[in-house]
């Protein structure tokens, strides 16, 4: 019988029927659309064996004059110094108290309770202790116990909270009768910056924010320890100025070294009304000035600490300490009009772009005496989230709660084959999460999001855009930030593991870490022969697929073609038979009769998972076997 050559439109189509789409793609994970043909997308590898506390929404990286190249992830809880593989803690210290803190345990108890006045501490704190003697004689509290990082489990009131006890390889420690002491009159206590949420909170006012995070009665104000907690970082120089999303401002010097932490930009020496708080920061390249975004005001001769969120403050030229507008700098404010807060910013080709949540503008180093314009480029289509926007070598690409948009000198919309899809699918109390990457070696952009569909509130899907060939496709995959390939040579990513967190390096291999990458398809929209006019015979499909592994050559690798089939639009698809390809198939037995078929092609999830491991998948040209079979 005569074959019939199957040649299928690039990109997933979620926006038309199943039947009006023939010839194209309905559904699909895991893969993306290269030069018009569907592969399975490159795998992840774990970036360092080490892990790290909290979810990592935040990632950059930059090489030193000396060449060391490191990576700054900021979590939820830490912000860390990647370099070598080991992941350096230079979270800032909030306060330190002296000869202050006390202890009480209770007899078979791991829980012990720690007395400091005024600590200031929310729940999920990290807090080390030194100079504390352990609590009684044969007791199991010992001073080594006591003299390290903890991590606070429960605010109890403004003097107190609770940490479990542990001895210095984690594992939990229970105190005794003879645990009956204080610590000594000596403890101190270190405080790191307060942790942030790991959630969004809609709003603040009363009742928002965590149980212990403020006082009863008191209405809830714009604070780092009760955001989503999303740290923006940006150089100056060697040294790194780091931001938590309504929080304070911080510099690690390199020359310091990666054991020491941040310090409050505010309070280091020569600082002059520097904000003490702000939304992000971000360094103009060409001009060099430090720009905050969300800034406090400027109220005589000091900063407010209370967050203007449509604010921008920026610094003198050349000096990130000096921000007094004076006439001998170029130190100075701007506010924008357009929405009720600033969401993000980002840099792009000679110009800063500020979002608000409804508008879009563009700064612009003019020169002294007013050193920035700031210009109002659209209103009505704001950033969904701090992160959802990426430059890449085509220009800006962003999410925002209507769309997906473009930026090159004008706003566009993105014509979008998925955009229902994944707005009826956005859970949107979350929606503050989602952000966009770049994978320029296959010109995309990814765009992660919360789904409703998987009933999570963090992020579980995406939607990729090819902009070279105007292709979408969409997937699921856990992942909490994405830094584009550049100091690294692939793009770097933070996700998790059996809950414990760690940061990926994503197109090496195809596998998932050590794993298979489960759940690999693509599924094609209604195929008919002559418009579904008569009944046809489908006996054999004759595949056109390529194999290869990491280093390019042949791999004998599995995939599975389910077909399906109905005879009208409306009726449900049945699965009539499935066949498995290798590289060595010369075709596979598929029978089934019908007026509409669907192909579904899949890795062989059915089988060994060394079948799965090791190797990707291209589709070419399939070609199947059909006769007519009558009308009825």
């Amino acid at each position: 019988m005569p074959l019939t050559k199957l040649n299928f439109k690039p990109g997933i189509n979620k926006e038309e029927t199943d039947y009006s789409n023939e010839g194209g793609w309905v559904d699909g994970d895991k893969v993306r659309f290269r030069k018009g043909r569907v592969e399975k997308i490159g795998g992840w590898e774990k970036f360092s064996p080490n892990s790290i506390i909290g979810s990592a929404r935040a990632l950059h990286s930059w090489i030193s004059l000396e060449g060391r190249r490191y990576l700054g992830i900021g979590t939820t809880n830490k912000y860390y110094i990647e370099e070598g593989g080991t992941y350096n803690d230079i979270t800032p210290i909030r306060k330190n108290t002296t000869n202050a803190a006390t202890f009480a345990a209770t007899n078979g108890s791991s829980t012990l309770t720690v007395t400091d006045a005024s600590h200031g501490a929310v729940n999920g704190d990290f807090v080390t202790f030194s100079s504390a003697v352990a609590l009684g004689v044969s007791g199991n509290i010992t001073a080594a116990v006591l003299n390290q990082e903890y991590q606070i489990d429960l605010v109890t009131g403004t003097n107190t909270y609770t940490i479990t006890a542990k001895d210095t390889s984690g594992a939990t420690v229970t105190a005794n009768a003879n645990d009956s002491g204080n610590g000594g009159s000596a403890t101190d206590a270190a405080y790191q910056t307060n942790s942030g949420l790991d959630f969004y909170v809609q709003s603040t006012g009363w009742g928002v924010g965590t149980w212990g995070a403020g006082t009863w009665g008191s209405a809830t104000s714009l604070l780092a320890s009760n955001q989503l907690r999303l740290w923006t970082h940006d150089n100056f120089g060697e040294n790194l100025i780091i931001n938590p999303r309504a929080g304070g401002i911080f510099r690690w010097e390199e020359n310091n070294g990666l054991s020491t932490r941040a310090l409050q930009l505010s309070g280091i020496s020569g600082a002059n009304l520097v904000p003490t708080v702000g939304l992000q920061v971000i360094t103009s390249e060409t001009d060099r000035h430090l720009i905050v975004l969300g800034a406090d005001p400027i109220s005589g001769s000091s900063r407010t600490g209370t967050i203007d969120p449509m604010l921008v403050a920026f610094s003198d030229q050349e000096n990130e300490l000096q921000f007094e507008p004076l006439t001998t700098n170029t130190a100075g404010s701007l506010r924008l009009s357009s929405g009720s807060t600033i969401i993000g910013g980002l840099k792009a080709r000679q110009e800063i772009l500020i979002w608000t949540d409804t508008s879009l503008y563009s700064m612009n180093f003019i020169g002294p005496p007013l050193t920035f314009a700031i210009n109002l480029i659209n209103e009505g289509a704001g950033l969904i989230g701090p992160k959802a926007a990426v430059n890449s070598p085509k220009g800006v690409f962003y999410m925002s709660k209507k769309g997906f948009y473009f930026y090159n000198g004008a706003v566009q919309k993105l014509p979008c084959s998925v955009q229902d899809y994944v707005f009826s699918d956005l859970n949107e109390s979350q929606a503050f999460k989602c952000f966009a990457g770049l994978n320029e070696e296959f010109s995309e952009v990814w765009f992660f999001y919360p789904s409703l569909t998987d009933n999570e509130n963090e992020i579980s899907r995406y939607a990729i855009y090819n902009y070279e060939e105007n292709s979408w496709s969409i997937g699921s995959l856990e992942r909490y930030s994405w830094l584009a390939a550049g100091v690294f040579d692939k793009p770097i990513a933070a996700g998790e593991a059996s809950s414990t967190k760690f940061i990926y390096e994503h197109e090496k291999g195809f596998n998932n870490d050590t794993d298979s990458m489960d759940g690999v398809f693509v599924e094609s929209a209604d195929v008919d022969i002559a418009d579904g006019d008569n009944y046809v015979f489908l006996k054999k499909v004759l595949p056109d697929i390529l194999f290869v592994n990491d280093i390019g050559t042949s791999q004998n690798g599995a995939v599975n073609i389910v077909l399906k089939r109905r005879d009208f639009s409306n009726q449900t698809l049945s699965t009539d038979s499935t066949t498995q390809i290798t590289s060595s198939s010369t075709f596979g037995s598929l029978r089934s009769r019908g007026r509409q078929f669907v192909l579904r092609f899949e890795s062989d999830d059915d089988n060994t998972e060394s079948d799965r491991k090791n190797y990707k998948w291209r589709l070419g040209n399939t070609r199947v076997e059909i006769q007519p079979s009558g009308r009825r």
